[in-house]
């Protein structure tokens, strides 16, 4: 069940502001029904001030006057219209100064395990450029002699996850593959 926002709070104006019983009270703000008991002694939240749960839209008058009419019945929150935000997209990605050598290393694995990626699907992973990628696939980066394939994950420049997903991707995006009956003897890879 979802219980409203301070729910002490919100405890307290009800037993100041309305009839509602105490196991009413304690069941809509997930209290004990003795703790609710206490906040109308004086005993508890104490010089707290109360949280009105009808001017913040938590609750309506209607609500409360229907559930004051009959003691078994339950307060229920109102349902929010407010619209829930959207998720930013990332920005560029940054790569620690000590890890900017391992993305040659890492597009060569990247190049040579999964040639299904498109470079753009490489350059995300990586965070890198389209001509970077080029010259390692065509061996003219500077540092093509020094260049280790390594797997990106280890080297932490991208999650599992996203190459994961930037694989399942490439998948769905690859053609069909041709039957064993259109390939010549001669085009059998085995």
């Amino acid at each position: 069940m979802t219980l409203p926002l301070m729910p002490k709070a919100t405890a307290v104006w009800l037993v100041e502001n309305t009839a509602l019983t105490f196991q009413q009270i304690a069941d809509f703000c997930g209290l004990h029904e003795l703790e609710v008991q206490a906040i109308a002694d004086g005993e508890v939240a104490a010089g707290m001030q109360g949280w009105d749960p009808v001017g913040n839209g938590q609750l309506t008058r209607e609500e409360i006057a229907r559930c004051e009419a009959d003691p078994a019945l339950r307060l229920k929150l109102v349902k929010a219209n407010i619209p829930l935000p959207q998720a930013k997209g990332k920005g560029p990605r940054y790569t620690p100064i000590s890890r900017r050598q391992d993305k040659p290393n890492a597009i060569a694995w990247l190049i040579r395990t999964h040639p299904e990626l498109s470079d753009a699907q490489v350059s995300k992973l990586i965070g890198t450029t389209k001509p970077t990628i080029e010259k390692i696939r065509d061996r003219t980066h500077p540092e093509s002699q020094n260049i280790k394939p390594q797997h990106p994950v280890t080297l932490g420049l991208c999650t599992q996850v996203e190459l994961d997903s930037a694989l399942a991707r490439a998948q769905k995006n690859r053609p069909a593959a041709q039957p064993l009956d259109d390939i010549g003897e001669e085009e059998q890879p085995y």
